[in-house]
């Protein structure tokens, strides 16, 4: 892809969204959910004007302290380097098979985060046992399988898993978790979500038995969340 073939809209739309990628690894350190250079989020820039959809993401090893728009770089959604004079993220052919065969996703954020990144490490999912996560996850945070970094296998075990299950969350066997959104921030949101919940059940189980919450109250929880939570109708009144 040749970017010289980008109309203006396109070329702006890609840098605008430099600038919101970079700004939201600032994020990662802010909630915790990162350490060195690990991580990664990503954001599609869907193609105008007769361009191809292409993914922003970081580049690999760059301290996060030193990340500027101008470092961002530009894959197209085979994981191909299109800008940037940085070598993209390790995760970059995960991110771009999620985008290749989820069309619905804007953004895609992978985190080590120490409480999500610990239930994968023993493979296994984070019970639906609060309403939080009723209402954002609609069941459960699933477990991925194992998968090598470097080619597509993460992002086949996302999708996989994901399209059996209402989460915007998976916990990758051994590695940790990757989180999906309408954009990037969104995904962000979500990755700080997971680490919340994961650390909260795990000192619930601490304490005792974990009280289930039945299939049929998750659904309606998750229902409301997603349909008249917030800005979505005026009856909305939950605090949370």
């Amino acid at each position: 892809m040749m970017t010289s073939q980008w109309s203006p809209r396109m070329a702006e739309h890609v840098e605008d969204a430099k600038k919101v990628v970079c700004e939201l690894h600032a994020e990662l350190i802010k909630w915790n959910l990162v350490v060195w250079t690990a991580g990664n989020v990503s954001q599609r820039v869907r193609g105008i004007d007769g361009a191809e959809d292409v993914l922003v993401i970081k580049p690999s090893g760059v301290p996060y302290d030193r990340l500027t728009p101008a470092d961002m770089v530009v894959c197209d959604l085979d994981a191909n380097l299109i800008i940037g004079e940085h070598s993209p993220s390790s995760d970059t052919a995960a991110h771009a098979y999620v985008y290749r065969h989820m069309p619905e996703v804007g953004g895609v954020t992978h985190t080590h985060s120490t409480y999500a990144t610990a239930w994968a490490a023993i493979g296994e999912e984070v019970p639906c046992v609060l309403t939080m996560m009723a209402d954002e996850f609609g069941g459960p945070v699933p477990i991925g399988p194992f998968a090598l970094i470097g080619d597509d296998s993460i992002g086949r075990g996302i999708v996989e898993t994901l399209s059996k299950s209402n989460s915007s969350a998976v916990l990758m066997q051994n590695h940790g978790p990757f989180t999906i959104g309408e954009d990037a921030e969104a995904s962000v949101k979500t990755a700080a979500m997971v680490e919340e919940v994961s650390q909260t059940i795990w000192a619930a189980r601490q304490m005792g038995d974990l009280i289930p919450i039945p299939q049929e109250k998750i659904d309606s929880l998750y229902y409301r969340y997603q349909n008249v939570y917030g800005q979505h109708s005026e009856g909305a009144s939950d605090s949370e």
